[in-house]
């Protein structure tokens, strides 16, 4: 023990440098070294400074076999952890050195340290038996030589050098004789021996190491004298060299030796034994047949445990006493591919993100083959080809890298194989799977699966009624996929009757941030409003979030909700709501128009369609009315006998479910020609002022039309939309036609907005409604109202 202590302090040197172009490590230790001996500041070497080597997780990676070496957290040194015996980790093999990976994180690296175990002289020469029988005839003549049975020592180089002696005789000498790098000891006979005198020597043996200090080891020689059997066995070859692979089966003929016995009678019998094997662990692992010679296989053979075999056959006689020849038989493993490459995971940095950049490192990888030669070469190769690559960063290590982009929505798991292949023929294979799950990351903006929603809703609807449901879809997962919605832009002009401006679509709309659903805040008038366009957002929970947006026209589906509305005649004065009046004169023909009645409805379509029906008087009166132009007409020729005035009750009514009606009562004079005709020529006067005040409102209404229309022009080509289309109010229509008055309110208008203000007003041109100066030339004059469409033009 005091031997190795001295060796530790002695040998404790630090050979620790970067190879030229391969980023290895290499130190020295000798074994037996006490634990907690610093083989090398590896923290140091590696260029790390104070600290960053416990920071980063400096450590060793395992590879199957104990290292017995480990990193101290704390001073990043390489230490001694256990018990490092050379001849227990490489046996005879020279150098012995452990190879080593050490990582390094943040970022992930990976270094190769390789430490050699150094010999101490710490075995003892040792021979295979403490007592050796010899049996020598007394007949032998000097110069007889007799095999001895080396000593062994565990060690190596020097420290297995070894040196025999003998203890002094005059009968014997030691000679020893190298060839091929073993060494043959024999016992020589010096002097004559004489059995009678001495039947027996006793010697001792002693081998020395080349140690320092020296180890010895000794066996006794027992030396019987024999008598007469004079002439032993001899071999035909002192060595026999043979090669058998290491996949030979029990029962194979390893090699055949001959020997020959000058002697006559029970003399010249002998037969063969296999006296000693090396190693001698492996002795049942062939045997001899006693008579023929042969050797042969009895257990299996492993090039990767022992490569060679010596074996020391004997050949002795029958005689008395028996004598012996011996022979060496060195039999050398042929290697085989037998061994799979193996393949270790050292480390594996998992989930990958999406984002993750082309190159960066997934997992490090140790591959190995027990076979030498080409069946112990491998290559590697990744399985499937993508988007992972297999890159070669030292003997046996490979790194998995990333070879392509990644996209967690298309595949957000992978299962990668690594294979290994030898070079054997037929080559072995191994492989490793290795799971590879892709961590998500906000690259995906919420869709909506349409990018305009045409929503449909009824006037009058409840606050709080569901319009739509819209839905956005965002392939992203947890929180990067979870969206909720909002009303982000649009709105609508007011209706004039109601006084106010541009209000948002806030103010009409809302949508739930998590279902997506629309609400109506407010009952809907299709007569105020009849198309919202405004835009729902959807965002995202991601970081940084991301949204998507989607268009919403909702048109407002009207209602028969509004009654027929009377229109007062054009020179009517102040009287009582819904009483008209109309002159007739006597005589006149059937058919002769006597006046129209004028009605609107502020609903649009069939609900604003309107028909005209006489209620009172029923039957067979004097006067009738058109079903859709509201003109009464006689019906027959007026008589005295009609009376001086009749009274006509007219109901209109419009074409919606239910429909919905309003009265006007029409009270008809009955006059002389002349004083009809004075009645009309008034009408007409009055009308023809009323024409004039309406022909200047166009003719103006038109110029300031003209002038707007080439201003927004020059503003849609330069200033930003906000994309909101609206119907600001009601705007009735009225027409007449053959068919009867239609009144009609539905149109669609464009509202150009800049980014920062409401829409501008629409401009609305009328042409005035009014009936043209009656003929003269009639005695009988006759009132045909004559209405003038009214044109609607919005920007």
């Amino acid at each position: 023990m005091v031997v190795c202590v001295r060796a530790v302090v002695r040998v404790l040197v630090l050979q620790a440098a970067w190879a030229l172009g391969g980023g290895q490590v290499r130190y020295s230790v000798p074994e037996e070294a006490k634990g907690g001996t610093v083989v090398g500041r590896l923290a140091q070497d590696l260029g790390l400074e104070a600290g960053e080597a416990e920071a980063r997780r400096l450590r060793l990676v395992a590879q199957g076999r104990r290292a017995s070496v480990e990193v101290s957290g704390a001073s990043g040194a390489l230490v001694v952890s256990s018990r490092l015996d050379r001849e227990e980790l490489c046996g005879k093999s020279a150098p012995c050195a452990l190879r080593l990976e050490v990582l390094l994180e943040r970022p992930l690296r990976v270094f190769h340290v390789e430490v050699e175990v150094t010999d101490i002289n710490d075995n003892a020469p040792l021979f295979p038996a403490a007592t050796k029988n010899l049996s020598i005839a007394e007949s032998s003549l000097p110069g007889s030589r007799f095999p001895l049975e080396g000593a062994s020592d565990a060690d190596i180089g020097a420290n297995a050098q070894l040196s025999y002696t003998l203890s002094p005789s005059e009968h014997f000498a030691l000679d020893m004789k190298s060839s091929d790098d073993r060494k043959s000891l024999f016992l020589v006979l010096t002097k004559g021996l004489d059995r009678e005198s001495l039947a027996e020597h006793r010697l001792v043996l002693t081998a020395t190491d080349g140690g320092r200090p020296a180890l010895t080891g000794t066996v006794e020689l027992l030396v019987s004298v024999l008598d007469v059997n004079d002439n032993a066995p001899q071999f035909n070859q002192s060595v026999y060299k043979v090669q058998v692979r290491e996949n030979a089966v029990e029962g194979t003929l390893v090699a055949r030796v001959s020997a020959t016995d000058p002697d006559e009678g029970i003399n010249h019998e002998f037969s063969f034994s296999i006296v000693n094997l090396v190693p001698a662990a492996k002795r049942d692992v062939f045997g001899i047949d006693p008579q023929t010679g042969e050797i042969r296989l009895r257990g299996s053979l492993d090039f990767e445990e022992v490569r060679l075999y010596e074996l020391q056959i004997e050949a002795q006689d029958k005689g008395t006493p028996p004598l012996s020849g011996h022979c060496e038989v060195v039999v050398e493993v042929l290697d085989v591919n037998d061994n799979a490459p193996e393949v270790w995971v050292t480390s594996l940095s998992v989930p990958v993100p999406e984002d993750a950049s082309v190159g960066t490192v997934v997992a490090l990888l140790s591959v190995s083959d027990r076979d030498s030669g080409a069946n112990g070469r491998v290559r590697c190769a990744v399985w499937p080809p993508a988007p992972f690559g297999l890159v070669a960063t030292f003997a046996g290590s490979y790194s998995l890298v990333l070879r392509e982009a990644l996209d967690r929505e298309r595949v957000s798991e992978y299962e990668v194989e690594v294979r290994a292949e030898d070079g054997g023929a037929p080559p072995l294979r191994a492989s490793r799977g290795l799971r590879v799950p892709v961590s998500d990351v906000n690259d995906n903006a919420p869709a909506f699966a349409q990018a305009v929603y045409t929503v449909l809703a009824r006037e009058n609807n409840a606050a709080g009624a569901e319009l739509a449901r819209l839905w956005a879809r965002d392939p992203d997962e947890a929180g990067n996929g979870r969206v909720s919605y909002s009303v982000a832009e649009g709105g609508a002009g007011a209706g004039a009757g109601s006084g106010s401006g541009w209000r948002p679509a806030s103010s009409y709309v809302s949508v739930d941030a998590e279902s997506g659903r629309l609400w109506a805040l407010r009952p809907l008038d299709y007569e105020e409003l009849q198309v919202l366009q405004f835009e729902v957002r959807a965002v995202d929970a991601g970081e940084p979030p991301l949204c998507g947006n989607a268009t919403v026209q909702l048109f407002v589906v009207d209602e028969n909700d509004n009654a027929p509305a009377l229109l007062p005649p054009a020179s009517a004065s102040a009287s009582a709501p819904g009483s008209l009046w109309a002159w007739a004169a006597w005589g006149a023909p059937a058919g002769q128009v006597v006046a129209k009645i004028r009605a609107v409805d502020a609903d649009s379509g069939y609900n604003a369609w309107l028909r005209y029906e006489l209620w009172e008087p029923r039957g067979k009166g004097p006067f009738r009315v058109g079903l859709y132009s509201g003109e009464v007409s006689t019906a027959r020729a007026l008589e005295e006998a009609d009376g001086p005035r009749q009274r006509l009750l007219i109901v209109v009514r419009d074409h919606g479910e239910p429909s919905r009606s309003a009265t006007a009562t029409l009270s008809v004079s009955l006059v002389e020609g002349a004083e009809a005709a004075l009645s009309a020529a008034g009408g007409a006067a009055a009308a023809a002022a009323a024409t004039n005040v309406w022909l200047v409102v166009a003719i103006c209404a038109v110029s300031s039309l003209f002038l707007l229309a080439v201003v927004l022009y020059g503003a849609s080509r330069w200033a930003p939309r906000a994309a909101v289309l609206a119907g600001p109010g009601p705007a009735t229509l009225v027409c007449a036609s053959e068919v009867g008055s239609w009144s009609y309110s539905q149109r669609q208008s464009r509202s150009l907005c800049v980014a920062d203000g409401a829409g501008k007003s629409d401009l609305m041109v009328f042409s005035p409604n009014c009936p043209p100066p009656p003929g003269l030339s009639s005695l009988r004059m006759k009132s045909i109202p004559i209405d003038v469409s009214c044109h609607y033009i919005s920007f």
